[in-house]
């Protein structure tokens, strides 16, 4: 039988190898998965879902999510997740945390990063959160700078250190300005009730609160028909409220996001604590620009927090994680 020419050969065994390589190439996209308990536009979630989409665009990943997961479904959920192939699951699980570390340990070799108060959980299991107190802090200097009765109001969802840490952060900022500032506090017992929030920020405008600190949805909208300022959490909705929110501390959600998905590609995914990259330092967080009020916060006030800020970045100033419940005053 006469041999087959060697340059043939040489070409058949590359397409083989192609053809073998085929699948893997494919399979180079992850697939991502997200699992919410809340709507995808609420502001702390959306942050999640923005930065995951930028990936989807980018075609590093496939991305899909459930939003509306109710607690009890949610291990549900991540199992359906899991048994679907996807390499890195995300999400929050504040409130269910048992049920989402015991998903993880039975499926050791996907990779979990999930929103969490707790610490990560070798293998696989690594926690997030919005540390965004150092803008928060920045929000709280202006705040009280453009507070004309010297009476902020604040309204958040619940009293858990997430959202405790940049109450406080916002107040230590606000009495770095005006240590006589006072406050009043409530929380609405829900991530997301804007009617209940609106109401609350209108009991607070009725007792003297001429500044409001918008941890919710509702609340600027209470401070636009009360003609009152406002002070954005984690997007900047100025566009919405172009004569009411004056600032806005922002949570960057990509840096976490990238961090992830680099060491799922690399293999190199292990358990640890991304909060840190959600400070400013790491550009996880900022402060949103003045926009429509450029012109109407005073100088004198813009360079002192402008200060605050470079001395934030540069370490010389460190911004206190006080996780407890803030108190009124």
């Amino acid at each position: 039988m006469r041999p087959m020419p060697r340059r043939p050969v040489l070409g058949l065994l590359a397409a083989a190898a192609l053809a073998a390589a085929g699948p893997v190439l494919a399979q180079s996209k992850l697939k991502v998965a997200a699992i919410y308990t809340v709507p995808v536009e609420q502001q702390w979630v959306s942050r999640i879902d923005k930065a995951l989409k930028a990936a989807a665009a980018r075609g590093e990943i496939e991305y899909v999510f459930s939003e509306n997961v109710a607690n009890a479904d949610y291990e549900r959920v991540m199992r359906q997740y899991a048994e679907g192939g996807h390499a890195l699951i995300v999400g929050e699980s504040f409130a269910v945390e048992a049920a989402a570390r015991k998903v993880a340990r039975d499926y050791p070799k996907l990779a979990f990063l999930m929103g969490s108060s707790g610490k990560p959980q070798a293998p696989n299991f690594s926690v997030f959160d919005n540390y965004i107190q150092e803008p928060a802090y920045l929000t709280g200097m202006i705040a009280a700078g453009m507070s004309k009765s010297g009476r902020i109001g604040m309204v958040g969802g619940y009293p858990i250190p997430e959202v405790n840490r940049l109450m406080n952060a916002f107040i230590a900022g606000a009495r770095e300005v005006n240590p006589k500032t006072e406050f009043s506090i409530s929380f609405i017992n829900s991530w997301f009730d804007p009617p209940k929030a609106k109401e609350a920020a209108f009991a607070m405008i009725d007792k003297g609160a001429d500044v409001m600190y918008a941890e919710r949805f509702g609340v600027s909208d209470a401070a636009r028909e009360r003609k009152v300022l406002a002070i954005g959490n984690v997007i900047d909705t100025q566009a919405s409220y172009p004569d009411t929110v004056v600032a806005s501390a922002l949570w960057h959600m990509e840096p976490t996001i990238a961090r992830a998905l680099a060491h799922v590609k690399a293999g190199q995914f292990k358990a640890e604590d991304y909060g840190v990259y959600s400070t400013m330092k790491h550009q996880g967080s900022a402060l949103a620009p003045l926009g429509t009020f450029e012109s109407k916060v005073p100088a004198e006030l813009k360079a002192r927090v402008k200060a605050k800020e470079k001395a934030i970045l540069d370490g010389s100033f460190t911004v206190k994680v006080d996780d407890s419940a803030p108190k009124a005053k």
